[in-house]
């Protein structure tokens, strides 16, 4: 059914659960997949408050990436990981999944970002209301 998912992560415990289920329908399904995370812009109107959490440098985002891929070659998946430095996620979400030709989104509905989901409402929320395809998400 599907034959390319997109897989966004935050890296964090509630976004794991997107990725195992993600993996699981590309296991089913014998698609590939790219697991994407995305690094935000920082800007002086979002100081580090500490409520939420922006990953400190591209190792970061590496060892997340990392990670999912190591989950998928212990499945026998194909993936393909990617990083989208200094964007906000939605908008990356979605323009790779339209660049490669993605038909299922898979992410949780939310993670790290507690203060800028309740100021701005949450990414998952923008992923599901501007999608072409769909998207699973995850709780």
């Amino acid at each position: 059914m599907h034959k390319h998912i997109l897989i966004a992560t935050d890296g964090s415990k509630l976004a794991e659960k997107a990725v195992v289920a993600g993996l699981e329908l590309a296991k089913q399904f014998g698609a590939k997949f790219t697991a994407v995370t995305v690094s935000e812009p920082q800007t002086h109107l979002a100081p580090d408050t500490g409520f939420y959490e922006l990953p400190a440098d591209d190792n970061d985002a590496l060892d997340i990436l990392e990670g999912v891929d190591k989950k998928a070659s212990g499945l026998d998946v194909r993936c393909e990981t990617v990083h989208i430095k200094n964007q906000y996620p939605a908008d990356a979400i979605l323009r790779e999944a339209k660049a490669r030709d993605c038909d299922l989104i898979v992410m949780s509905s939310h993670g790290r970002r507690a203060l800028g989901r309740a100021l701005l409402g949450g990414e998952a929320v923008r992923v599901v209301t501007h999608s072409a395809v769909p998207v699973l998400v995850c709780k």
